[in-house]
């Protein structure tokens, strides 16, 4: 299946932006195939209406989870702004591909290893995936914490058994340590930093990316959910903000970006040739590094089910705006500035933060 995302013309077809990664050449192309992922498109989007029709019409008002940030919430209440949130990020792609149809294409997939390689890595990658979230639930357990997944508990939601200061600092070195640091360094081994997507190829055009996605998605936090953060008095709000940017930073950001950014897009769209194959498989990625968030309850089937089509709800949508993103620039970078460290992280969790450490 290919949706138009590669072209393997001659280098004469190309425009002037010219990579080598070992035996490997990256050609930017001055115009983009339309992509034709349709299939995979309506599939998501008749899951995600199930879904949505499962949850509406199911007997009782509310969920079962600990929603200190929703209490008030019914269970539409929730569902109305889960796909508000759905809405902003469809708008926010139309923002980006008008912001980037002029750039050449960066042709990720020619960043990645040929399809027998590119499996292997990719499976690979999955699987240490998953050991490093088996690790990151024994760990946390063992110590009498909670398991520690891509969000620290009380992420986004609130909680009502906040972490110790301990647990922060363990779970923000551990994730970049099993997600980050071992990933990149076992990669950059092999492939350049270009092919891994930290270095910029318009770096004008991401600034200008970055620039606009940032503006849009505070000015949305800030009418539609208004944080909390906003209220806090300036001694609080500052060294808050400052400590929770470098706690995320390091135990959310910098992981997802190099896990599934820097490394998984690429082989994922080498191996199914759809950039919307790619996005979804990202959305759903980056859904399930969240899978032991501390609201979530796996105590009986339907409670666990329910909870993983509400990390799906929660995490898809970002994880597929960061993945669009990652495909419209080649730079894992522009993700981690227009849409995760400043906004939501910094601007939601601060409160948070300056409760867990008791910050006066």
């Amino acid at each position: 299946m290919n949706d138009g995302t590669e072209n393997h013309g001659s280098p004469a077809d190309t425009g002037n932006s010219t990579v080598a990664t070992g035996g490997q050449r990256i050609l930017g192309e001055k115009k983009r195939p339309r992509p034709r992922g349709t299939p995979w498109l309506w599939t998501a989007a008749a899951a995600w209406l199930a879904a949505n029709l499962w949850i509406g019409l199911a007997p009782g008002s509310r969920l079962p989870f600990d929603w200190p940030a929703r209490a008030e919430l019914s269970k539409l209440e929730i569902l109305a702004e889960i796909n508000l949130a759905m809405a902003q990020i469809v708008l926010l792609m139309g923002v980006v591909y008008l912001l980037t149809r002029r750039r050449p294409d960066p042709l990720l997939s020619r960043r990645a290893p040929e399809h027998r390689r590119a499996l292997a890595e990719t499976l690979g990658l999955l699987g240490y995936g998953v050991l490093g979230m088996m690790g990151g639930y024994f760990l946390a357990t063992a110590l009498g914490w909670h398991p520690f997944g891509l969000h620290l508990a009380g992420t986004l939601f609130g909680t009502r058994d906040l972490p110790a200061p301990g647990e922060v600092l363990t779970w923000a070195g551990y994730n970049l340590l099993v997600y980050a640091v071992l990933p990149l360094l076992w990669f950059r081994r092999r492939y350049s930093s270009m092919a891994l997507g930290l270095r910029s190829t318009a770096p004008r055009n991401d600034l200008l990316v970055i620039g606009v996605v940032l503006a849009l998605e505070f000015c949305f936090q800030v009418v539609f959910v208004q944080p909390a953060s906003l209220g806090l008095p300036p001694h609080l709000l500052v060294p808050g903000a400052a400590l929770t940017f470098v706690l995320y930073l390091a135990g959310a950001v910098f992981p997802a970006m190099i896990y599934v950014y820097a490394i998984l897009i690429p082989r994922f769209l080498r191996l199914t040739g759809s950039a919307t194959a790619t996005v979804l498989l990202g959305g759903v990625t980056y859904a399930g590094l969240h899978f032991w968030d501390a609201w979530a309850v796996f105590s009986s089937l339907e409670r666990s089910t329910l909870s993983v089509v509400f990390l799906l709800f929660t995490y898809l949508g970002p994880g597929m705006f960061k993945s669009f993103l990652t495909l419209r620039t080649g730079n894992a970078w522009v993700h981690v500035w227009a849409y995760h460290a400043f906004a939501p992280h910094t601007l939601i969790d601060t409160p948070h933060i300056v409760e867990v450490f008791r910050l006066k």
